[in-house]
């Protein structure tokens, strides 16, 4: 293990559940392995990996808005550059897996593959399921987070692979919580309901749905609901609420690094998408004792929520079941706190140094 270099391949490094997932992982593996880099433009991520870590970035900076499929052709060409000199390395694919699959098997370096979200959501025709499935099986290996993503790659794809859950560190999420600064959203001395969503503004996760649903709710109960994130949907999320008059109950927040004391101060969290692979988001609002209601989509949530016993789930894109399933909370809140608790008894399953541990011992194998 001391003579290998392992390099982290991640070409642009955001601020999703993915993102905390790397830093949780790298941070970890660089206690135990001197030679670590990670393969990025985004420099300004630096800060969250510990000082050990080194860095294979361009010398130019990039704005953060340039084309994501220009990001990954920059960082291959910094890779290959450096295998062709180091080829004692292993590469571990946290994005672009099939362009990364390929450049280490040109030059005979073993690398591993993490899947990050259902193929449900990207794959749609046979073409990318045959292209998909002939190059990720050369890789050495392929993780992904849940159960459920697992038989969807092996039903698919015929394809070897290894489920180890995102590690989970309760106590950090608790501490960030206990500092954050209080959301002045939801500060008011009427008494609402409160309602947060963390993610991308992205058709994946489908935020539209929430609001169309909290269009049916502001006549029938009080409350404020508030959507953090940033991205390509941010417009049409606005002028949704613009038009249906929604200002006063929602509000719109760009991404913050502690989001965890707003979550803190919500009553339910809500995770619309379409698809996922595990959502941190979901585990990270049971750590804070919040109740969940969630889409039922592929994968993750039906996990998360122990099949539904842990929380509420509700078919992709059905605002008016989601606006029924708020109002059932708000009226049943002693039978949600009994299902809260299910899922917070059961959150071992994500813990940290056992999930971790799993990805060592992986990599260990394939060294």
């Amino acid at each position: 293990m001391k003579n290998k270099n392992i390099i982290f391949f991640m070409p642009f490094i955001g601020g999703g559940g993915v993102e905390k997932n790397l830093y949780i992982i790298a941070n970890y593996f660089s206690k135990k392995i001197k030679n670590l880099k990670i393969c990025t433009v985004s420099k300004k991520s630096k800060k969250k990996f510990n000082k050990n870590i080194k860095f294979l970035t361009p010398k130019k900076e990039f704005p953060e808005k340039l084309n994501i499929r220009i990001k990954y052709f920059i960082c291959l060409y910094l890779l290959f550059k450096y295998l062709l000199k180091n080829k004692n390395t292993v590469v571990f694919s946290f994005q672009a897996n099939i362009y990364c699959v390929l450049l280490c098997k040109m030059l005979n370096v073993k690398v591993i593959i993490r899947s990050n979200s259902s193929p449900i959501g990207w794959y749609h025709n046979a073409f990318k399921k045959f292209i998909y499935k002939k190059i990720i099986s050369k890789a050495d290996a392929v993780i992904v987070n849940s159960i459920a993503f697992k038989k969807q790659m092996i039903k698919r794809f015929n394809i070897k692979v290894n489920c180890i859950y995102n590690p989970l560190n309760t106590q950090e999420i608790l501490n960030k919580s206990n500092k954050a600064k209080p959301e002045s959203f939801f500060k008011n001395k009427k008494k609402f309901l409160k309602i947060i969503n963390l993610g991308r503004f992205t058709e994946q996760k489908d935020q539209i749905t929430i609001l169309k649903a909290a269009n049916l709710l502001k006549y029938k109960i009080n409350f404020k609901l508030l959507i953090m994130g940033r991205g390509i949907e941010e417009k049409k999320l606005r002028d949704f609420i613009k038009k249906n008059k929604l200002n006063d109950n929602i509000k719109i927040k760009n991404f913050v690094d502690n989001p965890y004391g707003a979550i803190k101060q919500s009553d339910i969290f809500v995770l619309s998408s379409k698809y996922e692979g595990l959502p941190n988001v979901l585990l990270e609002a049971l750590t804070l004792n919040k109740f969940v209601i969630s889409t039922n989509c592929p994968t993750g949530p039906n996990e998360i929520l122990c099949n539904g016993k842990g929380g509420m789930l509700f078919n992709v894109g059905d605002y008016k079941n989601l606006s029924k399933k708020i109002i059932y909370y708000s009226k049943n809140k002693k039978k949600a706190k009994k299902m809260l608790n299910y899922s917070k008894e059961r959150l071992n399953r994500f813990d940290y140094k056992l999930n971790l541990n799993k990805y060592y011992n992986l990599i260990k194998s394939i060294l």
